[in-house]
């Protein structure tokens, strides 16, 4: 088992390979990075909150191949897939739930007011990818409903040169399948192509994607399909108009995901379609960002998939938002006013026919005083149909006080409004809503000090949060089906650490690590006597850590991940890729799971044993860095 000593002399250790690397040798270029708020931008270096940024070269090195997989690298983040390589996955931040981390593309919230089990079906492969930002902590008043513990930014790219990106790859565990499908082996693969039209005018990103896997056990193959573009017309270089459309297809066996054992023959159809349109305008000391989003959700859940016309679910979600943001820069920091409004649509088999508006009020203030303090505060006002008003404050201050370290605290609030459901789920004898369901509410308090220096990032932090209302599915006993309740507080307190650095030497080596601890202890103060769905299966401890090497076009990653869950033996995933580069063309072996674990994240889903994937991938017309 990890634990807190072993994690700090691996930190140490870290740190004394860093002072005997030569100075003169770690020579990459560090662009700075503007973190994506929707009203005001902040240069990562002036950040007062713990956010963390995961590059496109980052995302190159691992051994992963979706989104979904990606999120697992990060600390702090919680990812708990119903199956795997993508295929359903829920995602959450320190210690909350699923339903309590707002997931953004390009700013735009994929809130999906049937549940947060669809939240991630985003039709975006990684190689369209230029950032991925996770803000950890309430963030309403930066992103307004449902951030509660955190927000994770996808960040596409919008280049002004010409690429194509093909990247094929097919995998397997070389193990015998399910006798009850035939024979044969659990395998599986996809392919991603990714182009870009760019000029100083105009970009257009246009992506699509498919993954099929023939299933482990019996009833789990998917058949994941996605198209997505995303484009970019610069008027000049104060006017700009954005849009992006996208639709993912999934369909895949649920045998475990839901109701085990019962569910053995489910099966699930999910289609989900973005819209976005939205320009931004500089006017002198003024922004102006209009945009409107639409997502729209077809969810066909079959608990037996060879009779249809029993025991179906069939959820039809739709969400259409508008927004207008706002700032002016002064000589004594920045502004920033935000309004929205959200109308959410449900007409569903088991939830039925519903609808709520929610509008929201946001200001901001940045200040930048003596080049030493950050100071960051703002408040968002929210009115619902269902709820009424609430009002959500926040603040954050950092002060820099030598070259490359920062000290920041935070104080803030956010909430999360029940899902429909939560509050109308009529799935009788496995789980039943609650219309009288009132909104989590949460203030968290956290405090970090960070050092950065070329590549050279520290970090290490501690948090505590309240909340309020809390949300969890319970039951008595195993004879009454599920419910939820506003049982009563949780109380999370949670401690991190992270390092890492990249290494660029003389002769063409490369080497770069990357390290990090999070420890959790929650307590609730709730109903005693009940069964609890998904509180008990929060993290208590995550130690991820990775180191790889180049030289030339040669690379190798190895990465680690120990995730402990409250109640549940912890366990270790060792995750190898070897690259090979030439002229564009990379050539790539994984293997994940080296060390054959068993062990489920979620639902009773086992997760695949040991496994082999070979990959592929040719870029085109892009310059690349090393």
């Amino acid at each position: 088992m990890i634990t807190t000593k072993t994690s700090l002399c691996c930190l140490t250790l870290l740190l004394t390979i860093h002072s005997f690397a030569q100075k003169p040798n770690d020579t990459t270029k560090i662009d700075e990075i503007v973190i994506q708020g929707n009203r005001i931008q902040i240069p990562f270096s002036q950040s007062s909150r713990d956010i963390q940024v995961i590059t496109k070269e980052e995302i190159k090195r691992l051994p992963v191949k979706t989104v979904n997989e990606l999120l697992g690298f990060v600390a702090g983040v919680d990812v708990r897939q119903r199956g795997p390589f993508g295929s359903q996955t829920d995602v959450s931040i320190d210690g909350g739930s699923f339903e309590q981390t707002l997931v953004l593309l390009n700013g735009v919230k994929l809130i999906n007011s049937q549940t947060a089990h669809n939240t991630m079906n985003i039709p975006v492969p990684l190689d369209a990818i230029e950032r991925i930002e996770v803000l950890k902590g309430p963030a309403a008043r930066m992103y307004g409903i449902n951030a509660l513990t955190g927000a994770i930014n996808i960040v596409t790219k919008s280049a002004k040169e010409s690429f194509v990106a093909v990247n094929t790859y097919a995998g397997s565990g070389f193990q015998a399948k399910d006798t009850l499908e035939g024979k044969g082996i659990y395998g599986g693969g996809g392919l991603q192509v990714t182009a870009n039209y760019g000029s100083e005018k105009q970009s257009h990103l246009f992506t699509m994607s498919k993954d099929y896997y023939n299933g482990m056990r019996y009833n789990t193959t998917q058949d994941n399909n996605r198209i997505f573009y995303n484009g970019t017309y610069r008027i000049n270089k104060n006017h700009s108009i954005q849009w992006l459309g996208g639709y993912n297809y999934s369909n895949f066996g649920a045998n475990g995901f839901y109701a085990s054992p019962g569910d053995k023959q489910s099966k699930e159809i999910v289609q989900t379609g973005l819209f976005s349109l939205s320009s931004s305008h500089k006017m002198g000391i003024f922004t102006l960002s209009p945009r409107i989003s639409n997502r729209y959700d077809d969810d066909d859940y079959r608990y037996l998939r060879y009779n249809i016309n029993k025991f179906r679910s069939r959820h039809y979600t739709n969400a259409i938002m508008a927004e207008l943001n706002s700032s002016v820069h002064t000589k004594i920091g920045d502004f920033g006013l935000g309004v929205e409004s959200r109308i959410e649509q449900i007409n569903s088999s088991n939830i039925g026919k519903h609808n709520r508006n929610n509008q929201g009020i946001s200001a901001e203030y940045k200040g930048f005083f003596w080049k030493k303090w950050v100071v960051n505060a703002g408040a968002y006002v929210n009115y619902n149909s269902s709820y009424g008003w609430q009002v959500y404050p926040g603040a954050d201050m950092a002060y820099i006080f030598l070259p490359g370290w920062k000290l920041a605290i935070s104080a803030g609030s956010g909430q999360r409004i029940p899902s429909f459901t939560d509050l109308y789920l009529n799935q009788k004898p496995g789980n039943v809503g609650n219309p009288n369901l009132k909104p989590e509410n949460a203030w968290q308090y956290e405090g970090n000090i960070q050092y950065t220096r070329k590549t050279l990032k520290i970090t290490a932090g501690y948090f505590f949060r309240d909340i309020t209302s809390f949300i969890d599915w319970v039951r008595d006993s195993s004879n009454v089906p599920y419910s939820p309740l506003n049982i009563g507080k949780n109380r999370v307190q949670g401690a991190t650490a992270r390092i890492s650095q990249q290494i660029q030497f003389k002769n063409d080596h490369v080497f770069g690590y990357f390290l990090s601890f999070n420890y959790l202890n929650p307590t609730y103060i709730s109903t005693s006597g009940v069964q609890s769905k998904y509180v008990l299966e929060a993290l208590r401890n995550q130690f991820i850590g990775g180191i790889n090497y180049g030289y030339k076009g040669f690379s190798i990653q190895v990465n680690n991940r120990f995730i402990e869950r409250i109640k549940n033996k912890g366990y270790n995933i060792l995750d190898v890729r070897i690259a090979y580069n030439i002229k564009g063309f990379t050539v790539y072996a994984d293997v994940s799971n080296l060390l054959n674990q068993s062990y489920k994240e979620a639902g009773a889903v086992p997760m695949p044993p040991r496994w082999y994937s070979l990959g592929f991938r040719y870029l085109w017309g892009q310059k690349t860095k090393k």
